[in-house]
């Protein structure tokens, strides 16, 4: 008989246990719970990976975005600054993000604000600089990006010397710093339209509203006929502010288009109703000083429209907890003065003014260019 084959001890060295996430996979996680709003558990997987780089600026950011959202102000502000000198362990050269960050947060203290804003410029400047030393003659997304980023580091400039509710809109210099920023803006990217837009504000305010119309037709029109999902097309609150200023020199059709667009992108933006409603409110107003009608449309129209978005705002706004009061209180204006017109709230399920609206929409689109005389 043979020898049996003895079996092989099992071995009595243990296995290796899993090797824990690295940062780059915790923060690629973090990242995508932080776009599924999902802040708090972000933050765990943030400080995962914070407990094994401490120093790590990505993590750090991403902290203080999360805080941001979650309403926690006073950490996301030190959040940020540790990303900033003095803090030891603050990168060279700091991130600007961290300084525009910390504008937006610093609203209460406007010199503070202002020197965040400032130093997002410079630091930005210079990594335009690089890029444009380095690329070719067509700017490439990121350069195009940097100069986004500059141009609305410096509006936001422009926004707080305006702002009536800090004291600066009162000094002396206000106007002059103003036109020197945006003309810094605009020398950095011409054709920026938020800028133009900015400049528009700036001329309205200055009483000049001939020249505020110039720079909204060529803000509007640098991006007008683009797809909405266009990088050049401006953000919605940009958007949004191109609406007023349009309602404010009475041109309403480029206006519903704006808000046509804004509404394909985002049907329950409630500033979007808000100025919907309000923009039909004017038409209609302006229907009953020329006779009863604008464009065809009787004024008794234009108030339905007006009734049905302005009651979708104030529904939209109870509903999702808005914090814009004024704008709030203003819809209840609105609709107070409509109701007083004997303008009354369609039946549920009426949704007429949404077919009185595509009509209106095309009808403008068939025309091609919106005259804005």
């Amino acid at each position: 008989m043979g020898r049996t084959k003895t079996k092989k001890q099992a071995s009595s060295k243990p296995k290796d246990a899993p090797s824990a996430p690295s940062v780059s996979a915790l923060l690629e996680k973090a990242q995508s719970l932080v776009v599924q709003c999902d802040y708090q558990l972000a933050i765990r997987f943030i400080q995962r990976a914070l407990d094994q780089q401490p120093a790590n600026a990505q993590g750090k950011e991403m902290l203080g975005v999360a805080q941001l959202e979650m309403g926690d102000i006073d950490a996301a502000k030190q959040t940020f600054s540790s990303l900033l000198p003095p803090n030891p362990d603050a990168p060279s050269p700091p991130p600007p993000s961290a300084h525009l960050y910390l504008a937006q947060i610093n609203d209460d203290d406007p010199q503070v604000a202002l020197q965040h804003y400032q130093a997002a410029v410079e630091l930005l400047s210079v990594q335009l600089k690089g890029k444009e030393r380095a690329g070719s003659n067509e700017p490439s997304d990121d350069e195009i990006e940097l100069k986004n980023s500059i141009v609305r580091a410096l509006i936001g400039q422009v926004e707080i010397w305006m702002d009536p509710s800090y004291d600066l809109c009162f000094a002396p210099e206000a106007e002059k710093t103003c036109e020197d920023l945006l003309e810094t803006a605009l020398k950095v990217d011409p054709n920026n339209s938020e800028a133009l837009q900015s400049l528009a504000s700036v001329r309205m305010s200055q009483q000049r509203p001939d020249d505020a119309k110039s720079c909204l037709e060529k803000a509007w029109m640098a991006w007008k006929d683009l797809d909405l999902d266009d990088p050049k097309v401006p953000p919605i609150p940009a958007r949004l502010g191109l609406v007023r200023l349009f309602l404010e020199l009475s041109l309403y059709s480029p206006a519903l288009l704006v808000l046509h667009g804004v509404m394909s992108a985002d049907d329950e933006e409630v500033e979007a109703w808000y100025l919907e409603g309000w923009c039909y409110f004017l038409m209609a107003e302006q229907a009953k000083e020329n006779g009863g009608t604008l464009d065809d449309l009787s004024w008794e129209d234009l108030a339905k429209d007006a009734r049905d978005r302005l009651d979708t705002c104030q529904m939209l706004h109870i509903h999702e907890q808005h914090p814009d009061k004024p704008l709030l209180e203003h819809t209840q204006e609105l609709i107070a003065s409509l109701e007083s017109m004997g303008i009354k709230a369609s039946p549920p399920g009426e949704d007429e003014e949404e077919e009185e609206e595509g009509d209106w929409v095309e009808e403008e689109e068939e025309d091609g260019d919106v005259e804005m005389s």
